[in-house]
């Protein structure tokens, strides 16, 4: 029964579609999922009975396909191939192409509208933050992780770990992602909910709403990563 206490984390896992309810209300359900559904209302501004009403109503109207536990069902390795081939390939493409858009639009409406310098620093300190972030996943976390389900699955000895336990680079990738979360919330900010200006051009726009996509991948992103990769890597290695 989800209520109150209930965690984020918990509630997108059990109700997927609750996802898109915590996106229309900014409740952060990848990097903040560990708060209870209470602490996070409080946070976002909203009351928690009426989105637990919400939630409900959601739930009767559920969805032909579960995403999350389409998720969960998936073998570890399925997991990481999934993440890597759609979410790291499009957040590499698009950090690429957004960073040539940014610098469009600067040039074209930033006298004018100097909040997009500030958008611009933002999002070049995403980028620093987010391409060695997935290049560590990529060639050391998630390797190892692979390795771990295969030696589970082999009843063999888990790997050896040379940053101790699983736990270490978890922990490390979870506040780089809560840093990332942050980055997008001031983004969301400044841009006054991706707002474009009545001035704006078709650029502006095509940036505007390429960076909400980018958010919204992020989250669904940083969600696979946190909430189910992660924690059954450390049940893989806890059950080694």
């Amino acid at each position: 029964m989800i209520n109150s206490n209930t965690t984020v984390r918990e509630v997108a896992i059990e109700v997927p579609q609750s996802t898109r309810l915590f996106e229309k209300l900014k409740i952060d359900y990848c990097c903040g999922g560990n708060r209870s559904l209470t602490e996070a209302c409080n946070s976002a501004g909203v009351e928690v009975d009426k989105v637990l009403g919400m939630l409900e109503t959601a739930i009767q109207q559920v969805e032909a396909v579960n995403i999350s536990t389409e998720f969960q069902k998936f073998t570890t390795d399925g997991l990481i191939e999934h993440i890597v081939s759609v979410h790291h390939v499009f957040t590499k493409d698009e950090l690429s192409r957004l960073d040539l858009l940014i610098k469009k639009v600067i040039a074209a409406h930033g006298e004018n509208h100097p909040e997009l310098n500030s958008v611009g620093g933002l999002f070049d300190r995403l980028s620093a933050d987010l391409m060695p972030h997935m290049f560590k996943e990529e060639r050391v976390l998630f390797p190892y992780i692979s390795a771990l389900a295969q030696a589970n699955a082999q009843h063999t000895p888990a790997p050896f770990a040379p940053f101790g336990t699983v736990k270490n680079p978890v922990r490390m990738m979870m506040m780089e992602h809560d840093v990332a979360g942050e980055i997008l919330r001031e983004i969301r900010k400044v841009t006054s909910d991706y707002t474009v200006p009545s001035d704006g051009c078709i650029s502006y726009r095509t940036l505007y709403e390429a960076l909400e996509a980018l958010e919204k991948d992020l989250h669904q992103h940083i969600h696979l990563e946190n909430n189910i990769l992660f924690p059954r890597a450390v049940e893989l290695e806890e059950g080694s």
